[in-house]
């Protein structure tokens, strides 16, 4: 009963891990990325769908992106949502392809961008220490209802402490990771 308390705890914070990734890989770093793209919502066909479903995203070099839509009838579409979208980045159409530019970071844009991979990390800390509470409020009713052992609970409690401890050490190192390639120039 410990021990799955304990894995599920565990598996929890590798899954905030991997989202934690994957909003990293959503923030411009000074190279042009099909990640950005993510979040980007095209109206087409009646209602918004994800730039990907419409069109494939390739990085051709690493300071520009190439959008080509698989109905040129949505070229308009992806270009004002790219637009519209909070990314800063200016599309150009030629008629058949969307080339959108990378222009280099300026020093403050990348504290700005540097400031929002703070956040993300301090939300998943936060999601690790939430997730460690509901282990350990479930090795507490444990104790009560299933009649586990005070030692074991606090074995548990120790060990879900140590899973935290090494998952918030992973989510400072990808912090400083993304840091350092956010401000190089």
């Amino acid at each position: 009963m410990v021990t799955e308390i304990i894995k599920d705890a565990s598996d929890h914070m590798d899954k905030t891990l991997s989202a934690l990734q994957h909003e990293f890989g959503s923030v411009r770093t000074g190279r042009a990325s099909a990640a950005l793209f993510d979040k980007v919502m095209v109206e087409a066909y009646g209602s918004p769908m994800p730039l990907n479903q419409v069109a494939s995203i390739k990085v051709p070099e690493s300071q520009s992106v190439l959008i080509e839509p698989w109905d040129k009838s949505v070229l308009g579409a992806i270009e004002k949502a790219i637009l519209g979208s909070d990314l800063g980045l200016n599309p150009s159409n030629d008629g058949q392809v969307i080339r959108v530019p990378f222009p280099p970071l300026n020093e403050e844009r990348r504290r700005e961008l540097v400031k929002v991979c703070k956040h993300y990390a301090e939300e998943a800390r936060v999601a690790c220490r939430n997730i460690r509470r509901d282990a350990n409020e479930k090795l507490k009713r444990s104790e009560r209802d299933a009649g586990i052992s005070q030692d074991e609970m606090h074995r548990g409690e120790a060990e879900i402490q140590k899973a935290t401890d090494r998952h918030i050490a992973e989510i400072d190192e990808m912090l400083k990771r993304k840091e350092a390639e956010i401000m190089e120039v």
